[in-house]
């Protein structure tokens, strides 16, 4: 009985400690308002992933991109990651005084591709296109060149 006990605490122990290991292996997505939220009281760029529930790449970028751990920490770390579909008309939130829905925000961030990563720079005054499907590898380099090029110079 006590063997039994002390089988079921371990096997609960690993459940536990996997469930938040598997919890800190994810993107922490969130709405738009509830990024820019967020950014009001810790500043951070928001980097929002544009797509649509048809698109081929970005169910590839969901797949292989977003699931990669390097990937994973370095949006965690850097930004306040967002997902926005192009196409949702029903979603409402308000951004500087307008109501947008998520495909009316896409249309005023200029995005019309798919996917296609949105960073908007901390103060929400500024923001940068990097378009199209990416490995781990060539992702994390285009979003820092993305932001060196776009941001930078602006200081």
């Amino acid at each position: 009985m006590i063997r039994n006990m002390k089988y079921l605490l371990l096997l609960g122990l690993v459940s536990l400690l996997s469930f938040g290991a598997k919890a800190q292996d994810q993107i922490e997505w969130m709405k738009f308002e509830e990024a820019v939220a967020a950014n009001t009281q810790n500043p951070k760029m928001l980097i929002i992933d544009v797509y649509t529930d048809w698109c081929g790449w970005c169910k590839k970028m969901d797949k292989e991109t977003f699931t990669d751990p390097e990937v994973i920490a370095y949006i965690n770390k850097s930004f306040y990651a967002v997902k926005l579909n192009a196409e949702d008309t029903k979603r409402s939130f308000e951004f500087m005084g307008k109501t947008y829905n998520e495909a009316q925000m896409a249309a005023a961030m200029r995005v019309n591709s798919y996917p296609n990563f949105v960073v908007i720079e901390p103060k929400l005054q500024n923001i940068a296109q990097l378009p199209g499907y990416r490995q781990p590898d060539e992702f994390i380099d285009g979003v820092n060149d993305l932001i060196d090029k776009a941001f930078k110079q602006r200081k």
